[in-house]
């Protein structure tokens, strides 16, 4: 993998015709910084600050070798993803996704976004829902392997008994979102509200991480005991 400037030359050793070109961007929130990659005409990923390595592995995993471009707001969609965190919840609905994955993986990430905002389903219900019931373990993989978070929201999967599980950008982050769509909650103690404690990383930290997983880590699996 490459990570390079639109503006500076081919850097060499990287064939333009065998790579993919992605094109990247990094915006603020309020729960992080986010990562959004896009191939020119769809959104492919999203990943936060702390998943560089997770992003590196999958899009090498989907794309083969590639080359992230940096780019301001790819197809006007940093400027929605801000929408959002500043109160639009709706400003995501119609986002265009290629997510690649499996059939079954695109059945539960698609049906994920008919989970309304404001509300939450289970793991259970959700595998009832793309007509595999009693497949939820199966679900739940799926989810935790979701490549576009937030936007295929897969934060609003909770357990049977209304607990958060898991969420691959940290339980203070889907706890976050579902309060910042209104969802109502009975988790007792654990529904506090919280930021992220741990201090972001910088862009150079992150970018430089990318840039060595692309180059080290090819062929390493997806983490599937990640559920978000």
């Amino acid at each position: 993998m490459v990570m390079k400037d639109t503006s500076k030359a081919e850097i060499p050793g990287t064939s333009k015709e065998s790579a993919m070109n992605l094109l990247m961007d990094r915006i603020q929130s309020p729960i992080g910084d986010i990562l959004i990659v896009s191939d020119g005409e769809n959104l492919c990923a999203v990943e936060f600050d702390n998943g560089e390595g997770r992003l590196g592995v999958y899009l090498h995993k989907r794309f083969g070798d590639f080359t992230l471009h940096q780019s301001d707001d790819p197809q006007g969609f940093s400027d929605r993803l801000r929408a959002y965190f500043g109160g639009n919840i709706h400003a995501l609905d119609d986002i265009p996704v290629a997510t690649g994955g499996t059939e079954f993986q695109r059945r539960v990430w698609m049906a994920l976004r008919e989970i309304p905002s404001g509300s939450t389903t289970s793991y259970g219900e959700l595998a009832k829902k793309i007509g595999k019931p009693g497949a939820s373990r199966a679900v739940g993989l799926a989810n935790g392997m979701n490549p576009i978070p937030i936007v295929l929201p897969c934060h609003r999967v909770i357990g049977a008994d209304a607990s958060l599980t898991g969420y691959g950008g940290g339980l203070d982050r889907k706890r976050w979102l579902l309060e910042h769509e209104g969802a109502l909650l009975n988790l007792g103690e654990s529904s506090r509200a919280g930021r992220p404690s741990r201090a972001m990383q910088t862009p150079s930290t992150s970018d430089r991480r990318l840039e060595q997983i692309g180059r080290s880590d090819r062929g390493n699996p997806m983490n599937t005991g990640d559920y978000r």
